[in-house]
């Protein structure tokens, strides 16, 4: 301890040691999580207000760049109204005519391989940037459907962030630094965007991780790592331990823990290593690490010395959380009112205590964030949080979640043994064989729900929120339901019924009846195949609007063609996994005809008839013909001819 502690005061730097020309100036954050609960009419504005504060902090201590750790936005698609805010105080602090003092000295086209203008945004003669951000990706801004791509590569390309770091094969990792130069200081920057834990768990363990280091005089430069990865041991391979990393890395950002530690420290590991984890700039979870005060820092390198000058956050919403054992204190344990009462003076305190700390910025929120977590063993019933939170409603930000109610978990004997090892934790093989249909199947059929359906099948919902949660297509459940009530007026019109309602109910219940039969795997299929082409046909209907000019452009040989937008109009884009085929493209007619989709093959797929070549289109029903087309799942019965 005492020859790291007398090799950590040799790498720092004093004040006299600080000059502008050898000195790099950085700013660090990480997990800055931009659009977290922005549909909450309190919290929605938090983590952009908090992002502002640290490109002005940035701006007025005038670093030299800004480095990102991951997760700058909370979800891999945000809103348009996040997106266009965050470009809007990007350009409002990092653009100008100020002069940026770094010498970029690596090959660019292999730093920014990933980005379609692979060039260091300060050099581009397009733009005025006096204060660049380099970043990389996270695990909730991570590269994903059509065209693997995230919001940090429209940033990219739009000229405002530097986007580094992403693995093209995340099996084999090569990476190669930035190299830059101010002065004498000369820095090597790797980047490794988020991977999933255990895949890259193993690819360390194959020895297929591996970092450049540049051929002339590699000892003079000072080297930096920035990863976005689970620090904390979460299961046996679901984390990255610090022995994994390279010797003669200097110091490591580490994003994706949200708590912050941004004291640089030593690694756990022997190796001569500084760990530096700023976490997050906005509470995501109501948890005792979120509760700490948040900073961002300034990284100073002279040669291959450093120091990090942390500043606080003020404009952090105040969260404070507080453990509550009621066995411990003179509650009786029959008295619900008193319970209720003792739980309600804590959290008074608590909001007394945020008054008292609040910073006095006016942009940090007023309402704080409270969590009591509750240990109610010995007797104690938990009872209704939300009603619990309504008397706290304008005094605190999060009133259906103030309480967290559990009781004290007895090791079992076989536990007791087996402590030595660490904390129990559930292994997350664990959860990936838990299936979403079964969820639902169980939680319908229940006896403390008693949900009855008697059109819409349990399987059939649960494969539709499959769909709806692993690939985002948030019309999925909709389309499900549709699906299921044409097929059981098809049934009804198929067997001639008259629509006596005795008789409908009896032919709906032999329906009911064939859903108890589990389905095969190819009925499994065949509803999955139906599912994906009701979400398409309906996606289809959207792109069918006017055309304005602002979407039309000139083609390469002077004809007018016309980019239509892939998604649902007014929603969001399609999710993950819901990739198309290279070779198709879509087009939009003139105004009052129908849409088309062409493929590589010349054929065409066109909607509200069958085509040219005879093949069933995505809506087979002819409009012109009263008869039901028995092989269409999507064509509503209509009357039959006698």
């Amino acid at each position: 301890m005492e020859d790291k502690e007398d090799r950590a005061s040799q790498r720092s730097i004093n004040d006299e040691d600080l000059d502008h020309e050898n000195t790099m100036s950085i700013l660090v954050a990480t997990d800055n999580h931009i659009g977290y609960m922005e549909k909450d009419p309190e919290r929605a504005s938090d983590s952009l207000v908090t992002f502002e504060e640290i490109l002005q902090i940035a701006k007025e201590k005038k670093v030299d760049f800004i480095l990102l750790g991951g997760d700058l936005f909370h979800e891999n698609k945000p809103s348009r109204k996040i997106v266009h805010k965050t470009m809007e105080i990007i350009r409002k602090y990092c653009m100008g005519d100020q002069p940026c003092f770094l010498e970029f000295l690596s090959d660019q086209s292999i730093n920014f391989a990933a980005n379609s203008f692979p060039t260091v945004n300060y050099e581009d003669p397009n733009y005025n940037i006096s204060i660049p951000i380099f970043s990389i990706h996270g695990n909730h801004d991570d590269p994903a459907g059509d065209g693997n791509l995230c919001t940090l590569n429209l940033f990219s390309v739009s000229g405002f962030v530097n986007y580094f770091g992403k693995a093209s094969n995340v099996d084999d990792i090569t990476i190669s630094p930035i190299l830059m130069q101010k002065g004498t200081t000369k820095l090597a920057l790797y980047g490794l965007g988020s991977v999933r834990d255990e895949r890259l768990h193993r690819t360390f363990l194959n020895k297929k991780v591996k970092m450049l280091r540049p051929k002339e005089d590699p000892d003079s430069w000072f080297n930096c790592f920035v990863l976005h990865q689970n620090r904390a041991k979460h299961g046996a391979k679901n984390h990255i331990p610090e022995n994994f990393l390279d010797d003669f890395l200097d110091l490591v950002i580490w994003g994706h823990e949200h708590e912050c530690l941004i004291d640089p420290q030593y690694s756990e590991s022997e190796k001569d290593i500084y760990i530096s984890q700023p976490g997050s700039s906005v509470a995501t979870s109501l948890c005792e690490g979120e509760a700490k005060e948040k900073y961002c820092g300034i990284l100073r390198v002279v040669g291959k010395n450093f120091r990090m000058d942390k500043f606080r956050l003020k404009t952090v919403r105040p969260f404070y959380t507080k453990d509550v054992i009621l066995s411990e204190t003179d509650v009786d344990s029959f008295d619900d009112a008193a319970a209720q009462e003792y739980l309600a003076e804590q959290v008074e305190e608590l909001i007394a205590l945020s008054e008292r700390e609040h910073t006095g910025d006016i942009r940090q929120p007023k309402l704080p964030l409270i969590r009591l977590r509750v240990e109610y063993t010995g007797g104690f019933s938990p009872f209704n949080v939300n009603r619990f939170g309504q008397q706290f409603v304008k005094r605190v930000a999060n009133t259906k979640d103030i309480l967290l109610f559990y009781r004290k978990r007895v090791l079992t004997v076989r536990e007791k043994k087996t402590n030595d090892v660490g904390t129990v934790r559930i292994r997350p093989e664990i959860l990936d064989e838990v299936h979403v249909e079964d969820l639902v199947k169980e939680y319908l059929n229940s006896q403390e729900n008693k949900l009855q359906l008697n059109i819409l099948s349990e399987r059939k919902m649960g494969l539709a929120l499959q769909e709806f949660v692993d690939k985002d297509e948030k019309e999925a459940i909709g389309e499900i339901v549709k699906l299921q009530l044409r097929d059981t007026q098809k049934t009804l019109s198929t067997k001639n019924v008259r629509y006596e309602n005795d008789i409908v109910q009896e032919v709906i219940k032999e329906t009911e009846r064939s859903r108890t039969v589990e389905p095969s795997q190819e009925e499994d299929a065949h509803t999955r195949k139906i599912l994906k082409e009701a979400v398409q046909h309906s996606q289809s209907k959207v792109q069918d609007t006017p055309i304005t000019l602002s979407d039309e452009s000139d083609g390469e040989d002077g004809s007018r063609t016309t980019k239509t937008t892939r998604g649902r109009g007014r929603g969001r884009g399609r999710g993950r996994g819901k990739e198309r085929s290279e070779g198709s493209r879509k087009t939009t007619s003139a105004r009052g005809k129908k849409p088309q989709i062409l493929f590589e093959d010349g054929g065409s797929l066109s909607f509200g008839k069958n085509d040219s070549r005879g093949k069933l289109s995505s809506s087979a029903w002819d409009q012109n013909s009263n008869e039901l087309d028995e092989e269409d799942p999507f064509a509503f019965p209509t009357k039959r001819k006698r």
